[in-house]
Order: C-alpha cells, then sequence, then structure tokens
C-alpha cells in the first residue's frame, strides 16, 4: 500500500510540474484542464489510501492538493491561464513535499524520488500532449517535440545520478576477493535499490527490468518519436510515447519494489542479529 501511495504521489508532483512549464500560449486551455482533473483524481486517490495508513500529515496536504487541483480545472475552463498555472505549481509543491517525506532524508534518495517523479510526469505529459493533436490538428508541432525534449532532459539528470551513486558505492565498499564484475554489479544493485543487499532470483529479474526499462529503453523510445515528428507525423509519435509511459511506470515500479526488497531485507539481518546478541549475553 505504501508503494502504491508512494507512486501516485511521484505521478502528482511530475505531472503537476510538467503542466507549470508547457507553454501555456501554444496549448489550449482544455488541455490543462483535462490534466488538472487527471491531477484531482491522482490526489483524491492517494489522500484516501494515506488516511487508511495513518499518515495524517501526508492525507492533508494530498487533500489540500486535490482542493487545489479541483479549483485548478475551474480556472483553466474559465480560461484564467496565470491562475491556472498558479495552481498546478501549488499541487507540485504540496506533492514533492509528500514525496520526499516517503524516503530516507539524504539529498541523494530525495534527488532519485523527485527526478523519478519528474520523469513519470514528463512522460505522460508527453503522451498526452500527442492525443490533443487529434482535438486541436492546427497545434504547432513544436510543442510535442519541446515536451519530448524535456522528459529526454530529466532521463539525463536521472541517469547521471544513478551513475554516480554506482561510481560512489564501487568507491567505498569493502572489496573482497571477488571479480571485477562482481564488485560493479553489486555497487549498480545497491545504486538501483538504495542499499546493499543481495537478491533472488525475483529481485534480479526486477533489476535487469528496471536497467532495460526504465533506464536504457525509454530514451530510445523517446528518440524515435521524436524522430517521427521530423516527417510529421504526431499520431505515431503518439503511439511510441504510449509505449514509453509503460516502459517508465515499469522501471520505475520495478525500482520501487527493489527499494522496498532491501529495507525487509536489512530489517529481517537486523533482526537476527539482535538475537544473537540476545542469546550471546545469556
Amino acid at each position: 500500500m505504501n508503494l502504491l501511495v508512494d507512486f501516485l504521489c511521484r505521478f502528482s508532483f511530475g505531472l503537476a510540474v510538467a503542466l507549470c512549464i508547457t507553454p501555456s500560449m501554444l496549448v489550449p486551455s482544455g488541455f490543462f484542464r483535462v490534466n488538472t482533473l487527471v491531477l484531482l483524481g491522482l490526489t483524491t486517490f492517494a489522500a484516501l489510501l494515506s488516511s487508511t495508513l495513518g499518515l495524517s500529515v501526508n492525507t492533508w496536504l494530498l487533500s489540500i492538493a486535490a482542493i487545489v487541483a479541483w479549483f485548478g480545472s475551474v480556472l483553466w475552463y474559465a480560461d484564467r491561464r496565470l491562475a491556472g498555472l498558479v495552481c498546478s505549481g501549488i499541487v507540485a509543491t504540496l506533492c514533492g513535499v509528500v514525496t520526499v517525506q516517503f524516503g530516507e532524508p539524504t539529498i541523494t534518495q530525495a534527488g532519485v524520488r523527485i527526478l523519478s517523479g519528474c520523469l513519470i510526469g514528463f512522460t505522460l505529459n508527453a503522451m498526452l500532449l500527442g492525443h490533443w493533436y487529434l482535438n486541436a490538428p492546427g497545434m504547432r508541432v513544436d510543442v510535442l517535440r519541446r515536451s519530448i525534449d524535456q522528459t529526454l532532459f530529466v532521463w539525463g539528470l536521472l541517469f547521471c545520478l544513478v551513475v554516480t551513486m554506482v561510481i560512489w558505492y564501487f568507491s567505498t565498499a569493502e572489496h573482497t576477493n571477488a571479480t571485477l564484475a562482481s564488485n560493479v554489479f553489486r555497487a549498480v544493485t545497491a545504486a538501483t535499490s538504495g542499499g546493499i543487499a543481495s537478491l533472488d532470483e525475483t529481485g534480479l529479474a526486477l533489476l535487469w527490468l528496471r536497467w532495460l526499462a526504465g533506464l536504457l529503453g525509454l530514451p530510445v523510445l523517446l528518440f524515435m518519436s521524436r524522430m517521427t515528428l521530423d516527417i510529421p507525423n504526431t499520431q505515431s509519435a503518439t503511439g511510441i510515447l504510449y509505449v514509453a509511459c509503460l516502459a517508465v511506470i515499469l522501471g520505475e515500479l520495478t525500482a520501487q519494489l527493489l527499494g522496498m526488497t532491501v529495507v525487509r531485507e536489512n530489517l529481517a539481518g537486523n533482526q537476527n542479529q539482535d538475537q544473537i546478541l540476545i542469546k550471546g549475553a545469556s
């Protein structure tokens, strides 16, 4: 349940940020209204789940975000663009606070979570923007190309941060007599999952899925979509963006599952260590 709330908060944060940087003078207000209604649904669902988990602070923040998103949809319906963008910024701020609270209180983990949310939201925003060309065929193609470029930029930041974490784990870890490939793999596992832990077959499958779908496959799909716009063919580009949405959701969810696996293994290891110490003392 915590994983779902975390994902919804990341999704809401990223989508709200994407709306804030989408050129409102080039995109019809109907697009923003629909997306703020999507934000309303995401934040409401996250608030309800948070209340069942007893997360009172998150419940209040997400409830306020849902109310602001509803006001934003009304403002976009009235074509009040500046006020609508302000509401999107408030929703992004509230969801960003909740997103950071879910993780460890470190700058690195906070950065990973923020960039993860932006990557999900930016990819979904680009897909929805491409779909909107069916409603507004006269809209400039540069708008969708710019949205894809922004998504690629966020992916580059996240990828560089993950690679930096791999190098840091590799340089600070205590290397055994294992091969270089084994030590590098351990560093990759630690950077991807957020901690040092051994992975079973399921964990290894999740690790490969995280890298192939979320970190390596996603930019390929985004580049394909961007090159399709050179034809230009917005419908084909949107179809590729649909697949990119599946890739980013799959990649980020597997990263969250890996993080939960490491936490559970560490907790189990600490409990076993405590039991050994108690037996030794007695």
